[in-house]
């Protein structure tokens, strides 16, 4: 839609303030930039899709990934659901917001059609959502709804619902949140900044012996023979429980 708003919500990509999860593993250096190259990868794919308007609603200050043409405007306070509803209220007409936790979005992927529905929604894996686009403002539709959990987006969803909206759902798409979401990332997008970053990061840590940064060589293998062969893993419990590696659910697209 030659109309079309698209709307990057997104964090300065700075040590300490940014995938703070995914820092537990590969270091608060090592994770703030894997997170810039997951804006600049978000951000190129936003400046290759058709659009009337680009803006990125931004906390801090911009850096070197943000390409040209993109407006940047700051994000207000609050709690997500506030800066959500602040975000969409600073345009006018239709729109789509994505985060920066996708770099394997596309540009193919923003070119989202609202002429036939009232709204949009792309679930994450870990039950949030990665996209929401709206064809017309009324009212607050993220009153209400819980953020950052597992039912985020079915709860987004029924809000929508709940307003009025007619929802069309996009495809699902994995958040980098851990480790091993980046790893299932990286895969998937083989040619993006951030699977550059990611095996700059995961090299550093295997040549180092797997200290300070992602998972040591030795769970890998584990991992790799398993996904080649098709083998079961299990995982053991602190208290000496057995549970099941779903590798099923961890070799999807």
């Amino acid at each position: 839609m030659s109309d079309l708003t698209l709307l990057v919500i997104a964090k300065e990509p700075l040590p300490g303030q940014v995938k703070t999860r995914l820092a537990a593993d590969v270091g608060a250096r090592a994770a703030a930039d894997l997170a810039a190259a997951c804006l600049a990868d978000t951000l190129d794919a936003v400046a290759a899709a058709p659009a009337g308007r680009r803006v990125l609603v931004l906390e801090g200050r911009p850096g070197p990934w943000l390409p040209e043409g993109i407006e940047v405007v700051p994000q207000v306070r609050g709690g997500l659901a506030e800066r959500l509803a602040a975000a969409f209220a600073a345009v006018e007409g239709p729109a789509f917001l994505v985060g920066m936790d996708t770099p394997q979005l596309t540009s193919e992927l923003l070119d989202v059609d609202l002429s036939s529905t009232d709204a949009v929604l792309g679930m994450a894996r870990d039950g949030g959502f990665w996209g929401i686009g709206m064809r017309r403002q009324g009212a607050d539709v993220f009153a209400g709804v819980p953020m950052s959990t597992s039912t985020t987006g079915a709860a987004q969803r029924l809000r929508l619902i709940e307003a009025g909206f007619t929802v069309a759902e996009l495809p699902t798409l994995t958040d980098v949140d851990t480790i091993a979401d980046a790893r299932v990332v990286a895969r998937l997008c083989p040619g993006t900044r951030f699977a550059a970053a990611f095996g700059r990061i995961d090299g550093e840590a295997a040549a180092a012996g797997g200290q300070g940064g992602t998972t040591s060589p030795p769970a890998l293998h584990l991992y790799d023979d398993a996904v080649r062969t098709g083998r079961a893993l299990r995982l053991v419990a602190s208290c000496g429980q057995l549970l099941p590696f779903a590798l099923d659910r961890w070799t999807q697209p």
